[in-house]
């Protein structure tokens, strides 16, 4: 969103409803505190357009926000918020939380109220909503920023077995366009840590599409010759093991499994789960992780509130394809979802979109 369309919105927000919440914020020049917290930094989210709004008392300029809703104004410590009286405002710090009614007052001086004093390493999260300002306040912060980009086209390659090996044609150009995305953002002491791509929503770009021939000429007939299928031709890429020979399931739903070469595997619980695969250089990703690792075979990335990131796994998608052994170490899904990294765009498109099962190790 631009910054002529935003007064637009935010008047449009006011008259649209009763406690649009956004008209119930405005941004102010904090005063001279005696606790210092003015210093902190703030994260808007719950906007209309779902973007966030970063007011950084760094910032040389502040963001031009300007409307008679809404309005910035820069001074020597920063930026605080000053909240419309009787608004619902849900404070979060160190594990508590406490819901008031707001005074026409800013930020800081509901906090001072409330006794509550951020250290200088805190951030202040305001997440605006119908129900009303929820503040959370921590070094470490994670949010989702809805955004809109300039985005290249991607190329798509496809096998078409009636073409022979070797040979490839273009059968449908490529052009760069506009997406609406969603990105996974994490702020910590003050500084954004990390910005992961979780699905994109709409676009105007057009795939390259690419087919590419796989036939080959007639084998001599041979007894030991066997075709394989492409799910078993995963399934030797995956982790070694040969797969599950038996599960023993105790009453709580741990239990053990034991896979074809005798090892013996401890689980805690089982997940149904959708599958997807991705690799590095294509949609947005890079060749590190989440959490800092490289990109490997055997990474997954996981919604981090629905698998804590450290997760050991074991994966079976269906058309028994063993993915084995796996580590959460990436982030960038949402829900009850997986995305299971390997070495090759070709066999991303082979794996697809399955259903799964992961086994949650101890």
């Amino acid at each position: 969103m631009n910054t002529d369309q935003r007064p637009n919105l935010l008047y449009t927000l006011c008259k649209r409803g009763g406690m649009m919440l956004f008209c119930m914020l405005v941004a102010t020049v904090t005063g001279l505190s005696a606790t210092g917290w003015a210093d902190s930094l703030f994260l808007i989210t719950g906007t209309d357009d779902g973007g966030a709004i970063v007011l950084d008392p760094a910032q040389k300029t502040p963001p031009d926000l300007s409307s008679q809703m809404l309005y910035v104004s820069s001074g020597g410590r920063g930026y605080d918020l000053t909240l419309q009286e009787d608004t619902t405002v849900t404070v979060r710090h160190e594990g508590n939380a406490v819901t008031v009614q707001s005074h026409k007052e800013s930020v800081s001086a509901l906090l001072a109220r409330l006794r509550v004093y951020p250290s200088p390493l805190e951030m202040i999260g305001v997440k605006v909503s119908d129900a009303g300002v929820d503040l959370n306040i921590a070094s470490d912060l994670t949010y989702y920023d809805y955004v809109t980009e300039n985005v290249s086209f991607s190329t798509q390659r496809v096998a078409n077995p009636e073409m022979p090996e070797g040979e490839e044609k273009v059968v449908q150009e490529g052009a760069d366009g506009v997406r609406s995305s969603v990105y996974e953002v994490v702020w910590s002491n003050g500084t954004e840590l990390s910005r992961q791509f979780v699905e994109e929503l709409s676009t105007t770009a057009v795939d390259k599409i690419v087919e590419y021939g796989t036939a080959k000429p007639e084998p001599k007939p041979s007894p030991s010759s066997e075709k394989k299928n492409p799910d078993s031709i995963l399934e030797e890429r995956g982790e070694t093991g040969g797969g599950i020979a038996g599960v023993s399931e105790n009453a709580d739903g741990s239990g053990i499994l034991t896979l074809k070469d005798g090892t013996a595997l401890n689980y805690s619980g089982v997940r149904s789960m959708t599958a997807t695969a991705y690799t590095a250089g294509h949609g947005g990703v890079g060749t590190r992780t989440a959490s800092g690792t490289a990109v490997h075979v055997g990474t997954v990335a996981v919604d981090k509130g629905v698998i804590p990131l450290g997760t050991r796994m074991y994966i079976v998608a269906g058309g028994n394809v063993v993915y084995g052994l796996a580590v959460a170490e990436d982030t960038g899904v949402k829900g009850n979802k997986i995305d299971l990294y390997y070495d090759t765009y070709d066999e991303c498109i082979q794996f697809g979109r399955r259903s799964c099962t992961v086994y949650i190790l101890e």
